[in-house]
């Protein structure tokens, strides 16, 4: 495989794409949607999707965490593949191409609206492209600490589906905060496999993720918990806004999350994990797309 896609890993994609199709689909189920508007979301997700990859190629190998140790799939900078020079390249490059692409989307989505919903969400945007970066690259990487959990949250949770739903509406709706929490939870869920898969290496280098904070026995149980309150939080939104037994088609996908629980629960070789990776990454989309249908329909 060309190195510059085994650096994008495309398959860390459709999570990204989860928490715009959410937004997208609950701004049609209120009867706004407009196809500019989720076609540059779409657009714009993707390039920082691609930076945050880039990043956290390029942090992990010149920090010193990628090492022999590491289970998961070898990382371009640290194969030598890549140099540690043109990845910083590309990194500036998709933060300029991820700026253009959102002042484009903002520019479309927010016409009409008040001068200073521009500048707010401006602001989100560049913090996005910050929280890509420093994820584990610059001086003080907060995915070293173990924030990057609250992290994903935030940003493929909350800010992914509410401000892509105000983008439609331009309505504020804290309604829809249940299923923006369902679909952050399940994002943790994705880090949280990549996290105990590489706990050994991570504690050896001093990556203090979750998982190497809790150990592995309660980091199973910190992703049962996250898997279980996703599931929760959209059964009590759906229930709340019941408009007929469609609404629960999602349930469909819960057998999948319940699948990757259980498998994380007995796996305990490194190397066995990594495809539930992407299963998770797989399951939430189509959880989005189900729960989209249900709501839509």
């Amino acid at each position: 495989m060309n190195p510059w896609i085994e650096a994008a890993r495309p398959r860390t994609l459709p999570l990204a794409l989860s928490c715009i199709l959410m937004g997208c689909f609950l701004a049609a189920a209120s009867g706004h949607f407009s196809w500019p508007v989720a076609g540059l979301s779409v657009l714009t997700t993707i390039l920082l999707q691609v930076l945050s990859n880039f990043a956290n190629d390029y942090g992990d190998a010149v920090n010193g965490k990628d090492t022999e140790l590491r289970e998961g799939p070898r990382r371009a900078v640290h194969s030598g593949h890549i140099t540690a020079a043109r990845m910083l390249r590309a990194i500036i490059l998709f933060s300029i191409l991820a700026l253009i692409s959102g002042i484009a989307l903002l520019t479309i989505a927010l016409k009409g609206a008040p001068a200073n919903t521009f500048w707010v969400f401006l602001g989100i945007g560049v913090a996005c492209i910050i929280a890509a970066i420093t994820y584990t690259a610059g001086k003080r990487p907060y995915g070293y600490v173990g924030l990057g959990d609250l992290s994903v949250l935030i940003f493929f949770g909350w800010v992914g589906v509410l401000g892509s739903n105000f983008l439609h509406t331009h309505i504020w709706d804290w309604g829809i905060l249940l299923p923006a929490t369902s679909c952050g939870l399940f994002a943790v869920g994705v880090l949280n496999i990549n996290n105990i898969r590489d706990i050994e290496s991570d504690r050896a280098t001093g990556k203090n993720s979750i998982p190497v904070r809790l150990g592995r026995d309660k980091a199973v149980i910190y992703h049962w918990s996250i898997l279980l309150i996703g599931m929760f939080c959209v059964l009590v939104y759906t229930a709340e806004h019941f408009s007929g037994y469609t609404s629960f088609i999602f349930l469909l996908s819960f057998p999948l999350f319940i699948r990757n629980g259980l498998a994380i629960s007995k796996l305990t070789k490194a190397s066995d994990l990594d495809p539930y990776l992407k299963q998770m990454a797989l399951s939430t989309l189509l959880f989005v797309i189900l729960f989209g249908l249900g709501v839509v329909l």
